[in-house]
């Protein structure tokens, strides 16, 4: 598995707001910065910009705007020194929109002139050289608003294969993070037709997932709100209608509107996402922020497995890989791939190993229940604790509670005021 300082730094717990639909041109002198910014404008998160790359610099970008109207952004690189920089800028200042938002890059450490290019209304001076993240990151925050609350994280969970229980995978790690961790989570029940959602959680609501999904001109923060149907005190389920009166023919951005929503205003966001690839499958795969695949240990899931890692590691370069789990194992007498064959075919290491346990698994989805619920001290509730905990980069503060404890803290933990907490 890589290591952790190799890994993008959203990928060690770094939150970038994705940018929203914007017009950007950057003049580039270098073509080395040319290709970041052009790598830039493949990550997800600049996936709804319209990016264009020239050379030129300065100048080109005042010749091209004497005739063409400005851009949302600019993003000028500079190899001068001060005052050919303020020069340059000058010049633009006379053809560029007031409403434009200028980002100069450049190669002059001199706090002067960040001051005067910061009086002369630049947005943002960028020390070379930079990187794709540093691109995304300085875009971003011209948009991010004072006080806003932090972007919410997602985690999209598909299966290898049809019937591996990625959606049991996903409804209990989603009650994990909302109770063992304690953050406000959604669980976003993306297979209209078949969504298992409302059966898991005992949930029957009149409106859901589909109802967003089919008036995108209606999808705000209070009608999403009214979608959602409340699980637990910090657990809330947006219920596919798992219906068949209509066809699910969708395309590919049908579900962006309600994920943003969710993205901006819950912490956690967990995809529930069928076994099919059509054009929305792979775009919310693609622009979430972790992905989790659920496999069996057979032949099928293995490849099916690679397969989506594979594309997945490829159109993600900004981003940690996408993690798998191993589910169903040690069925009696079925022969299976051992975890580590998987591991060695995948290039990492599975998250978790989920024991077959039909009786624990099947009783619990016939009550409407998690496991946590029915049997809070079994050692696959214990798992999908340490799943969530794996998934959303958070520490196990038992483990360093009992550390400081030491031989006190199993005696602790069983008195009553400890399981009042």
């Amino acid at each position: 598995m890589a290591d952790e300082a190799t890994l993008p730094s959203e990928a060690q717990g770094e939150q970038i707001a994705p940018v929203p639909r914007i017009s950007l041109q950057a003049f580039c002198e270098t073509s080395e910065l040319a290709g970041i910014i052009a790598e830039a404008a493949e990550d997800r998160r600049m996936d709804k910009a319209h990016v264009r790359v020239q050379m030129g610099g300065a100048p080109a970008a005042v010749e091209s705007y004497r005739t063409s109207p400005t851009p949302n952004v600019v993003i000028l690189e500079t190899t001068g020194r001060k005052g050919e920089i303020l020069g340059h800028l000058d010049e633009l200042a006379e053809v560029c929109d007031a409403t434009t938002k200028v980002i100069v890059i450049g190669q002059v450490n001199d706090i002067v002139l960040y001051r005067e290019m910061m009086a002369r209304g630049v947005s943002d001076y960028m020390m070379g050289p930079t990187g794709v993240l540093d691109i995304i990151r300085t875009v971003s925050r011209l948009y991010a608003s004072d006080g806003a609350k932090p972007v919410g994280r997602s985690i999209a969970i598909i299966g290898a294969k049809g019937g591996v229980g990625a959606s049991t995978i996903a409804h209990n790690l989603a009650w994990a993070i909302s109770k063992d961790i304690g953050t406000d989570t959604c669980i976003a029940d993306m297979d209209l037709a078949f969504g298992t959602g409302g059966l898991d959680f005992n949930q029957d609501p009149p409106q859901g997932m589909a109802d967003a999904v089919f008036s995108p001109d209606r999808v705000d923060t209070a009608f999403v709100d009214r979608l959602l149907s409340r699980c637990s005190d910090n657990l809330s389920l947006l219920a596919a209608p798992a219906t068949l009166e209509r066809v699910y023919d969708l395309g590919p951005e049908a579900f962006d509107s309600v994920i943003d929503i969710l993205k901006a205003t819950v912490p956690s966001i967990v995809l529930d996402m069928p076994h099919a690839w059509t054009g929305w499958t792979k775009r919310a795969l693609a622009t979430a922020d972790d992905i989790l695949v659920v496999a069996a240990p057979d032949l099928a899931n293995l490849r099916n497995a690679k397969n989506i890692i594979d594309l997945l590691r490829a159109s993600r370069p900004n981003d940690a890989a996408p993690r798998y789990m191993l589910n169903q194992t040690g069925v009696a007498k079925r022969p299976e791939i051992k975890p580590a064959d998987f591991a060695k075919a995948l290039e990492s290491e599975p998250v978790a190993v989920i024991p077959f346990e039909p009786q624990l698994f099947g009783t619990a989805a016939n009550n409407g229940q998690m496991l946590a619920e029915m049997e809070p001290g079994h050692r696959v509730s214990q798992q999908f604790t340490d799943l969530a905990l794996a998934m959303t980069g958070r520490h196990d503060t038992r483990k360093a509670r009992a550390g400081l404890l030491g031989p006190l803290a199993p005696i602790l933990e069983k008195l009553p005021f400890r399981k009042k907490a």
